[in-house]
């Protein structure tokens, strides 16, 4: 499938004003990348360009300055954890929690894919939600659905940080999948961020599952004093 940027504007939220990038798929799917610090790869190019025909050569001496590599976090939706602050899960403290950390870092990414209830609607999550309710845990409610425990995929990541010209990362992540993605698609992870944040009550059985069942570097004792390792 391919993917194609859109339009692009300002954003300004309360981390902080980002750029808001908007790319939609064949299917008229719609992905959205916030940035900070970083330029489109072609307006990059073309400064390169004008700027090299008005300066002086460089001397043997001189050394171009090295961009820094950008703090990136591949999103996926969830409404009801981003948007409705759900404590089922953590991803609401997760996007909030990088996207400050990109502010006060300056140069980095959020991929924020479209992609709810790790690929399988909302509507089937909420399903798997009532099973969950019933005792059953966030793999096996998938799998009683006849769904997939996870159905994400990442192939619009590529293009999205091409866009910026970006092709290394720190990734703040605890899915080893989206190292191993990156890695096999050109983009070197030079440091995988630790990320866990909004643990409680509701969801340490949630993340006990992500971490023994489906293989996310968690800690083995999940508790509330860990944050964002920058």
């Amino acid at each position: 499938m391919s993917y194609q940027f859109i339009t692009s504007a300002k954003l300004p939220t309360r981390h902080g004003e980002f750029d808001i990038h908007i790319f939609e798929n064949d299917a008229g799917q719609e992905h959205v990348m916030l940035t900070v610090g970083l330029s489109v790869a072609e307006q990059n190019t073309d400064a390169a360009a004008i700027s090299s025909q008005n300066a002086p050569p460089l001397q043997k001496d001189e050394t171009l300055v090295e961009q820094p590599i950008p703090l990136v976090r591949i999103h996926s939706e969830c409404l009801t954890g981003d948007a409705f602050s759900s404590l089922k899960c953590d991803c609401g403290p997760q996007l909030n929690t990088a996207m400050q950390a990109i502010q006060e870092t300056g140069y980095g990414a959020i991929l924020y894919l479209r992609q709810e209830g790790r690929g399988i609607g909302l509507t089937n999550k909420i399903r798997a939600y009532a099973l969950q309710d019933q005792g059953h845990d966030t793999l096996d409610a998938n799998l009683m659905l006849g769904l997939p425990a996870d159905a994400r995929i990442y192939d619009m990541c590529g293009p999205m940080l091409a866009h910026v010209g970006v092709k290394a990362v720190k990734l703040i992540t605890n899915n080893p999948d989206k190292v191993a993605y990156l890695a096999e698609n050109g983009i070197e992870v030079v440091e995988r961020v630790p990320l866990l944040v909004g643990v409680n009550d509701m969801n340490a059985e949630y993340l006990a599952t992500k971490r023994d069942r489906m293989g996310h570097l968690l800690d083995k004792n999940i508790n509330t004093a860990i944050h964002l390792n920058k």
